[in-house]
């Protein structure tokens, strides 16, 4: 029996938690899990001594000119001594059959990505769910774009050393690799919470804008005209525009299985899809993870708050 390819799994999180030991739990021989922090936490070392070899506890420092999940999953590929690489987020659940799943997926399709269905922790965040099923489901799965929670790859499907490069100089991790790696997404969707209060989920509609302003500049333009003639149709046809946008986005949401209530915000969130984005792209700074980043540009961006997380 052929041994599967071994894989490295970077895990950046701010210490031991239960994505740590479920993913630790489906390692096979020859995997390794990098739990990458910005400083030694002890409560992760204490835990992984406990653990064999596989699992390593890595140091990334506190960022410079870059966001600390950029700096973290830099830190992570230089560590890493598999040729196969899987990123991962620790705010998710991650089934047993999780790993194994993507270890096939590169066998069939190559670089692949899981798509995230983003559930919202506060009033705002739930009011704006509609957006992460178009801009964050709906995209990753259909238009080639990762999601650096759950995706796979090898390091010569890039220019690595350009990667590591640009990335250890930006924010988005996903956004830059997107433009490293063609990417295929599979149907397998996760259940990520996001926000918790409604400035969190504010300093998030920052970050996302910025995003795709910087990554993908034609479809911000995109944004901006469909939300234009979205928000036209809601304000001269309101009860047409009702019934059909609760509708299109009742079928998005069955097509993902996402089983929400939130979908009946598809027509108040069409009215504010232009103030959110122009709310997005004005805001000088925004706060993720306990830092305040100032992006000025793809690969000009200065920490301006630092703290012990990874960001």
């Amino acid at each position: 029996m052929v041994e599967p390819t071994p894989i490295s799994v970077i895990l950046p999180t701010t210490g031991w938690n239960d994505a740590c030991e479920e993913i630790a739990a489906q390692l096979r021989p020859g995997d390794e899990l990098l739990v990458v922090c910005d400083r030694a936490v002890e409560s992760v070392a204490e835990r992984i001594d406990d653990r064999p070899d596989d699992v390593r506890l890595v140091v990334a420092g506190e960022p410079e000119g870059c966001s600390g999940k950029a700096n973290a999953i830099a830190a992570g590929m230089d560590a890493a001594e598999c040729d196969r690489l899987v990123w991962s987020d620790d705010d998710y659940h991650h089934p047993p059959d999780w790993l194994d799943g993507l270890r096939r997926d590169y066998e069939r399709y190559g670089p692949t990505t899981e798509v995230p269905v983003f559930v919202g922790r506060d009033p705002l965040a739930r009011l704006l769910e509609p957006t992460h099923v178009l801009s964050g489901t709906l995209a990753v799965s259909r238009g080639g774009v990762p999601w650096g929670g759950s995706l796979v790859f090898e390091r010569d499907d890039i220019d690595e050393e350009a990667f590591l490069s640009e990335l250890r100089r930006t924010v988005s991790d996903d956004g830059l690799l997107m433009e490293y790696a063609d990417i295929t997404s599979v149907g397998r969707t996760r259940r990520v919470e996001i926000g918790g209060s409604v400035r969190e989920t504010l300093e998030n509609q920052v970050r996302f804008a910025k995003i795709v302003r910087y990554h993908d500049p034609v479809a911000t333009a995109g944004q901006f005209v469909l939300g234009s003639a979205l928000t036209a149709g809601c304000v001269l046809f309101p009860l047409p525009a009702l019934v059909l946008l609760t509708a299109a986005m009742a079928v998005v949401y069955a097509a993902f299985g996402v089983r929400r209530w939130t979908f009946l915000a598809a027509y108040p969130v069409a009215l504010a899809a232009i103030p959110l984005l122009a709310y997005g792209l004005v805001r000088r700074t925004f706060v993720w993870g306990g830092r305040r980043y100032r992006w000025r540009g793809k690969f000009d961006v200065s920490v301006e708050t630092e703290s012990s997380t990874h960001g």
